[in-house]
């Protein structure tokens, strides 16, 4: 019934697994690959022919996350897997990127790679098996992939590259660092970094490189034993060459003069009108619109890329390494806790900083468990941004893989929660754009936290490098454009301080990159950070010493662990008290550490005396006021600290003998008294003898001598 291949190698010591022909068999590819105990099964199909009028290649790259992998229910109240989790889509960009380059020219068919985690072991994470999964998948479908791929992790641990590190190691890592690429080079790379430096960054990724080539080997003996008859390759359309002719001549010129408009908007309305000149020529000679539209595109690409190889100089005038204009403001929303105005060029970044407490972290339900994360950036791209209408909603995989970029960016350089206690949320709003708005982001981020008091390690700046090659010629360019973005060969985004990288993204736009242009890039990239980080320090130049006075202060304490019951109360009575009547805000945790949090001082102050008052212990010779809650014939019953009660007895209300106890205190009185320590069971013994009660003063009686 089945006609499983299967073939495994043992890679860095454990045993990878990839196997077809058991499951989902009327998919074009499928494959189920197995590293240790964590199982993915990626399927790939893709339409025979393309939909008519399609001008663009349709994939779609799905990574789904099963909680039945590792044994858990989802949590909440619905109990089903719903919309992508944000790992779920990053992970999903994480294998599109490295793909996409590598279908051939001119294929157009729908193709849809979705990708199942179905067991989890909770040491090798799923998404590095998930890439490996698609690409065999693809290598056997027959679709024109001229793959395959390898991606591996690569971590540092205690100064030693490691290769596909388990989530323990992670934990202690001060590298996380996704490579993927073919036999020859780099396509992808993401990672977060402590402050490394561009040699070593490069050092982990052709370790990563070189760590996957014997799984590209392994997915080239499954295809030899298993793959479907390939799909014909896409034909070159009929009558391009003539086309191009035809068109270089209708508005080959005004292309290149719109090239040479310095401002976006008046150099897209040149270019806009250009194109319509030159369709409008080909309708009325009845030729082929949709050729027409390809031909153009590939003619203003050749067009810049060709003037930038040739010159050296880009569209806006600058030379390869210059940085656009920058100006960095701080302080420019009056209510917020944070804010920063980070403007480069024709792209301008508003970002918003707000602190906040341990109630407001994010609780995020992953196949490992629930986990909390202190640190929020939220990235939004209005279509206002680029000077379009547009969809308005939630945020796309764009979003948020542009925010988790500039989050990893800022990451490394937060301080210890326990140095700072607050929640840090920072949002981004892209006002302008026109090249990497997300290195804006990191700019403008580092600039608000700091604005809002957040004690950051070092200050972070990021920027966006781009590549040109053809043949042996290349230039790498400092700071793109947006139309050196989508016209060139690499989208290559570096941030970190001025001593080294914490974040590093590569996206390649063709088959592979080498070592030399990665090098070459690295070192333009430190220059230009550099140069960014001194405009951004003109703005300000380290963290404010006090937050803002609209965020809360936050108030630290601890207290023993066997109190914690008592803080809380029965059902939380004790504690919706506390915050009820102090007007502030309290978190506790499970190791006895208590958070208050206020804008008033007042009310933090008033929360942290009533807790203190709950979980202190009387000291012997201390004065204290307190409540008298009963009264008896022997003596009165004073509450005194928080619940606590102690009795004064008759012979300690006045320093004279007492008839009855109501002569001198009734229930409801509000009484100084001094402790005098416990009985022999444990009761507090209290007085009232030689206490002043209006200031709650020790009365010193001095003893008469005797002749």
């Amino acid at each position: 019934m089945f006609n499983i291949v299967r073939k495994e190698i043992d890679w860095d010591g454990r045993k990878l697994v990839l196997e077809t022909g058991r499951m989902a068999r009327q998919a074009n590819g499928a494959v189920l690959a197995t590293l240790g105990e964590t199982a993915v099964l990626c399927a790939v199909t893709a339409e025979r022919a393309p939909r008519p009028g399609l001008d663009f290649f349709p994939l779609t790259v799905h990574y789904q996350e099963k909680t039945y992998a590792a044994g858990r229910i989802p949590g909440g109240f619905f109990k089903r897997e719903s919309r992508p989790s944000e790992k779920e889509t990053l992970t999903s960009r994480l294998i599109d990127r490295p793909i996409r380059p590598l279908f051939a020219p001119g294929f157009k068919c729908e193709t849809q790679v979705l990708a199942t985690v179905l067991s989890h072991d909770m040491e090798n994470d799923p998404d590095i098996l998930a890439m490996i999964a698609a690409s065999a998948a693809l290598t056997i479908s027959g679709v024109p992939f001229m793959g395959p791929i390898g991606g591996a992790r690569v971590g540092e641990v205690n100064g030693n590259l490691v290769l596909n590190p388990t989530l323990d190691q992670m934990e202690d890592s001060t590298l996380d660092l996704v490579v993927a690429g073919t036999q020859e080079g780099v396509l992808m790379v993401e990672s977060e970094a402590q402050e490394l430096s561009e040699e070593r960054m490069l050092e982990a990724v052709m370790f990563g490189h070189k760590g996957f080539q014997p799984v590209i080997d392994l997915i080239i003996d499954l295809a030899e034993a298993a793959a479907k008859e390939a799909w014909p390759a896409p034909e070159k359309p009929e009558g391009e060459e003539s086309m191009r002719s035809k068109l270089e001549g209708l508005v080959g010129d005004d292309l290149k003069s719109a090239y040479a408009i310095v401002a976006k908007q008046d150099r897209q309305s040149a270019v806009g009108a250009a194109k319509e000149k030159a369709i409008a020529a080909i309708v009325a000679e009845e030729g082929d619109e949709g050729l027409a539209k390809n031909v153009l595109k590939d003619l203003e690409k050749d067009i810049v890329r060709g003037a930038i190889l040739d010159t050296k100089l880009r569209i806006d005038g600058r030379d390869t390494e210059t940085v656009r204009p920058i100006v960095a403001e701080v302080g420019v929303l009056p209510r917020s806790h944070g804010s920063a105005l980070f403007t480069r060029g024709e792209t301008q970044g508003l970002i918003v900083c707000t602190l906040g407490t341990g109630s407001d972290e994010q609780i995020l339900d992953r196949l490992e468990g629930e986990t909390r994360e202190r640190f929020m950036l939220h990235y939004n791209f209005p279509p206002f941004s680029v000077g379009e209408t547009g969809r308005i909603g939630a945020p796309g995989r764009r979003e948020i893989g542009h925010g988790k970029l500039a989050w990893r960016a800022l990451h490394p350089m937060l301080p210890k929660h326990e140095d700072f206690p607050y929640t840090i949320r920072c949002v981004s709003e892209i006002l302008e754009s026109n090249g990497s708005s997300s290195m804006a982001t990191v700019c403008g981020g580092s600039l608000a936290m700091m604005d809002a008091g957040v004690p950051l390690k070092k200050p972070v700046a990021g920027i966006a490098m781009g590549l040109i090659k053809e043949g042996d010629r290349f230039a790498v360019l400092s700071d793109i454009l947006g139309d050196e973005d989508h016209l060139g060969d690499m989208d290559f985004k570096v941030a970190g301080t001025a001593d080294g990288i914490t974040s590093l993204q590569m996206d390649i736009k063709i088959t592979s990159i080498t070592e030399e242009i990665m090098k070459v890039a690295l070192a333009q990239a430190r220059d230009g950070r550099k140069h960014i980080l001194g405009e951004m320090d003109k703005g300000l130049g380290q963290a404010r010493t006090e937050v803002s006075s609209h965020a809360p202060r936050i108030t630290t304490m601890t207290v023993p662990k066997e109190k914690i019951r008592e803080v809380i109360g029965s059902g939380g009575k004790v504690i919706r008290e506390i915050v009820e009547v102090s007007g502030a805000k309290v978190d506790i945790e499970d190791d006895g550490t208590i958070k208050i949090a206020s804008v008033d001082s007042s009310a933090a102050e008033k929360a942290r005396q009533m807790i203190e008052a709950i979980v202190a212990e009387p000291e012997a010779g201390r004065i204290y006021e307190g409540k008298v809650v009963k009264v008896l014939d022997f003596g009165a019953f004073v509450n005194f600290l928080g619940p606590r009660d102690g009795l004064v007895h008759i012979s300690e209300l006045r320093p004279e003998r007492v008839r009855a106890v109501t002569d001198i205190v009734n229930e409801g009185d509000i009484v100084k008294v001094k402790c005098l320590g416990f009985d022999d069971r444990g009761k507090v013994r209290l007085s009232m003898k030689n206490i002043d009660q209006e200031t709650g003063e020790e009365i010193i009686i001095e003893e008469s001598d005797d002749e």
